[in-house]
């Protein structure tokens, strides 16, 4: 066992693990951050994605002994930054959920998408989103959100209330 030192979530955890012990199980088994999730163990799906110094990494395949005195950003804290604030309303106005076991994942690989490009085009979106995975296919909801997140209008919005009248009828 190592101690390390992380910086999650602006907070200064001191933990005593194995330096090849993957970033995904600290922040669940150890420190109690639950909103990270496991899906593959792989890096091939992105649920487990966290941000290291800003950007999108998997974390289940991230040793610990590798982010020590590096700024870590969790799902849990995402909504204190700009983009992610924007990013987590707009999947509430897309109501892009189905399951949300991805979601964690979606939404953080989408915030730091924001993050470095104010107003992605839809192969940017693509390339950035590429690694995450959600078995109940809500990406073109994903992409929408992402498009209201960063323009504030999306076509989607018309398409919904369209939608919903015309169910109503």
């Amino acid at each position: 066992m190592t101690s390390f030192s992380l910086s999650i979530n602006g907070q200064d955890h001191q933990v005593d693990v194995p330096a090849d012990m993957p970033l995904l199980w600290v922040l669940r088994d150890v420190i109690g951050l639950t909103g990270t999730k496991f899906g593959c163990g792989m890096a091939q799906c992105g649920a487990c994605t966290v941000h290291l110094e800003g950007q999108p990494v998997r974390s289940c395949v991230m040793p610990v002994g590798g982010v020590a005195g590096k700024a870590i950003t969790t799902i849990e804290a995402v909504g204190q930054t700009p983009a992610g604030k924007k990013v987590q309303q707009a999947w509430l106005d897309i109501d892009v959920v189905q399951c949300g076991y991805c979601q964690s994942g979606q939404i953080m690989s989408a915030a730091a998408l924001l993050a470095g490009n104010a107003n992605p085009s839809d192969a940017d979106i693509d390339a950035a989103m590429a690694g995450n995975i959600c078995r109940c296919g809500t990406y073109v909801r994903i992409r929408e959100a992402i498009k209201l997140a960063a323009t504030g209008k999306t076509d989607a919005l018309k398409v919904l209330a369209d939608d919903a009248q015309g169910a109503g009828a």
